[in-house]
C-alpha cells in the first residue's frame, strides 16, 4: 500500500546521532584545511586538491547530510531515500583524504570519517523497510532507464580509474581513483537490483543517483574556486566534459524526484 509519509526507520536516534557526529567532524576536518591549510597539506599538490575541496565540503556535504536527516526525521520520503547518499558522499571523499594524506593526525580523522559513514550508511540501509518503499516507487520512475546509467557510470569510471591507479605515483589523483574503485562497485550493485526492481534497487537507487549527482556538482563548484584558491588557470575543457556527463546523470535524478514528488501528492 502506498504512503504520502516515509515508513518509519529503525534505529532512528542512533542513526541521527552518528549523522550529527559525522557533520561535527567534517566541519572540524574542513575548518581546519580552510584555516591552516599551509600546515595540513604539506605539498603544492594536496593544497591544490584539497584546499578547494574543503570548501565544497563544508557548502554542499554539510547541507545535503544535515538537510536529510532533517527530512527524514519528518518522514519526508526525499530525506529517508538521500540520506544514504549523502552519507555515501561524505565518505567517498574521506576515503580520498585518508589515502592521499601522510600518516599524522589528520589521516586518523579522514578514516574515522570514511569508516563511520559506511557504516552508517549500512546501518540506515538495513533500517528501512524496503518493501514498502518498492510499493511506493514503482512505476513512478524510469527503472531501467536509471538503472543502465548508474551500471554505465559505474563500470565506466572503475575501469577508467584502474588505469589510473598504475599509471600515478601516489597522490590526489591516486586517492581519487581509489575511493572510485571502492565505490563504483555500489553504483553497478544498486543499478543491478533497480533494473530488476528488486526492493533494495529502490531503496539504494535514489540515494546513489543523489549522491552521483552532488559529486558531479561538488566537482563543478571544485573547478570554478580552483582559480581563486590555488591560484591556477581555469580547466574549461574539463568543465565541459564534467557538465556534460553530470546533464546525463541529472535526468535520471529528476525521474526520480519527479516519481517521489507525485507519491507524495498523492
Amino acid at each position: 500500500m502506498k504512503t504520502t509519509h516515509f515508513p518509519p526507520i529503525q534505529n532512528l536516534a542512533w542513526l541521527t546521532g552518528a549523522s550529527v557526529l559525522i557533520a561535527v567532524l567534517m566541519s572540524a576536518a574542513s575548518l581546519s584545511g580552510i584555516f591552516f591549510a599551509d600546515v595540513l597539506y604539506p605539498g603544492a599538490d594536496l593544497r591544490r586538491s584539497f584546499l578547494s575541496n574543503d570548501v565544497v565540503n563544508l557548502g554542499l556535504g554539510l547541507p545535503i547530510l544535515l538537510g536529510s536527516v532533517f527530512l527524514a526525521r519528518k518522514g519526508n520520503w526525499f530525506g529517508g531515500l538521500f540520506w544514504p547518499g549523502a552519507l555515501l558522499y561524505v565518505a567517498y571523499n574521506y576515503i580520498a583524504y585518508a589515502v592521499a594524506m601522510p600518516f599524522t593526525w589528520q589521516f586518523v580523522l579522514y578514516l574515522i570519517l570514511a569508516l563511520l559513514s559506511g557504516l552508517t550508511v549500512y546501518r540506515l540501509l538495513a533500517s528501512l523497510d524496503v518493501e514498502t518503499i518498492r510499493q511506493g516507487l514503482q512505476g513512478q520512475v524510469a527503472e531501467r532507464f536509471c538503472a543502465g546509467v548508474l551500471v554505465g557510470f559505474g563500470l565506466l569510471f572503475f575501469v577508467m580509474r584502474i588505469g589510473v591507479l598504475f599509471q600515478q605515483q601516489a597522490g590526489p589523483e591516486t586517492a581519487v581513483a581509489v575511493a572510485d574503485l571502492l565505490t563504483m562497485p555500489l553504483w553497478v550493485v544498486g543499478g543491478i537490483l533497480l533494473w530488476r526492481k528488486q526492493a533494495f534497487g529502490y531503496a539504494c537507487g535514489a540515494g546513489l543517483l543523489f549522491q552521483a549527482s552532488m559529486l558531479f556538482i561538488g566537482l563543478l563548484v571544485f573547478f570554478a574556486l580552483q582559480p581563486l584558491l590555488a591560484d591556477i588557470p581555469f580547466p574549461l575543457e574539463d568543465f565541459v566534459v564534467i557538465a556534460a556527463m553530470g546533464a546525463l546523470c541529472f535526468v535520471p535524478f529528476g525521474l526520480f524526484v519527479r516519481g517521489i514528488l507525485r507519491l507524495q501528492r498523492s
